[in-house]
Parts: C-alpha cells; structure tokens; sequence
C-alpha cells in the first residue's frame, strides 16, 4: 500500500492538476477500504498544503463556531430526556461521563437538575460507580481543609448525598 501512497503524493504535488481532479492510476485494482484509505491520506496531504499556502501568504483560517448546543446543554438535555421520556432516551457514555465530572458543581448543574442527577445515578453500575464513590469521598475531605469556602461547602454537600446514595 505505500506504492500507492506515493501515487497520491505524486498526483497532489504538481500545480498543474487542478484541485477538483484526484484521479489516481491504477485505482481500478483496489478493494473499498485501500480506496477510503487513500482518499482519506489525499484529503490529508490536501489540507496540509492549503494550511501551508496560508501561512506564506499570511493569511489565517478562520475557525467556524461549533452550531448547536453546548457540551453542558447537551448533557443537561441528556439527563431531562432519561428523566421525563424514558423510551426515547439512550445511553450515551459522553454526556454521562460529562454529568459525572461535573456533578458537583452547581453553576453547571443547578439543584433542580441535581435532583434528577441522584435519581440517575442510582442505576450506576460497576467502575463508574465505584470511582464515582471515590470522587465523592475526596471531596468531602476536601470540604474538611477549606471550611470557610461556601463553594467547597456547597460541593461537598452534594457529595455526602451522592455517598448516601451509592453507599
């Protein structure tokens, strides 16, 4: 396959190919995949050259903002649907992953999201669970080494609920 992979280089370096043609010789003999893999290595090479001829030109890619919906809205969305529509909810190990980081924060989870938050986390099962546990217990101790802070009380409440419910 690196024979084929020189063609590619060999193809996508002269100017005289325009952009839009990416033919490649002997293309023919190849399975699917060898083709998704080559188109993948040229899309790359591609790429490296046009981010190459903004840099001598000076110009700056400019990057386009993610539409859609936060990272936190899309794991509070997450939680309401497993709450409120169960049949049309399903399991997503990202959003519940982002719900386990953050639990403890109540600017990214509010209480009433909280709520639902517990009602989840009684199904947690196995090493999710356990360091969930763990992570509760720590910063409960935490809570011990900083009582004046009312942001550390705050999270280590809701972490000695979360050990009352997983213990």
């Amino acid at each position: 396959m690196g024979l084929c992979f020189a063609r590619v280089r060999q193809i996508s370096d002269p100017p005289s190919h325009p952009e839009g043609t990416h033919e490649l010789e002997g293309e023919e003999g190849l399975s699917p995949e060898e083709k998704r893999v080559l188109e993948r290595k040229m899309k790359k090479i591609l790429k490296k050259e046009e981010k190459k001829r903004l840099k001598v030109t000076g110009e700056t890619q400019q990057k386009t903002e993610a539409s859609g919906p936060s990272a936190p809205q899309q794991a509070l969305d997450y939680l309401t649907c497993w709450a409120e529509n169960r049949p049309q909810w399903k399991f997503q190990k990202t959003r519940q992953t982002w719900l386990l980081q953050h639990m403890f924060d109540p600017e990214k989870i509010p209480d009433d999201h909280f709520s639902m938050l517990l009602h989840y986390l009684e199904g947690l099962r196995g090493g999710a669970r356990d360091t969930t546990v763990q992570k509760a217990l720590a910063q409960v101790k935490e809570s011990g080494q900083a009582p004046e802070d009312v942001g550390v009380q705050q999270r280590a409440h809701r972490a000695k609920e979360v050990i009352q419910l997983l213990s």
